[in-house]
């Protein structure tokens, strides 16, 4: 990312929770799930502002988080 002149990112909510299930046992009382996906361009890129909501800690949490580069077609 850092050789990039601009980075356009995306994190990933339903669409990841949907394609990659998660199964954890026993059942956690929290769970937080982060996954960036990210592209790397050569000009400034206009999205729109994602709106990213909080998750809370509570008792047993699972904490996941991780990326992956893409290549638009």
């Amino acid at each position: 990312m850092e050789n990039n002149n601009y980075n356009v990112i995306s994190f990933q909510t339903e669409a990841y929770a949907e394609s990659a299930k998660l199964i954890v046992s026993p059942k956690p009382d929290a769970m937080i799930r982060v996954y960036m996906a990210w592209y790397g361009s050569d000009k400034p890129v206009k999205l729109q502002t994602q709106e990213l909501s909080s998750m809370e800690r509570k008792g047993f949490t699972v904490v996941e988080w991780g990326g992956s580069e893409i290549h638009p077609r």
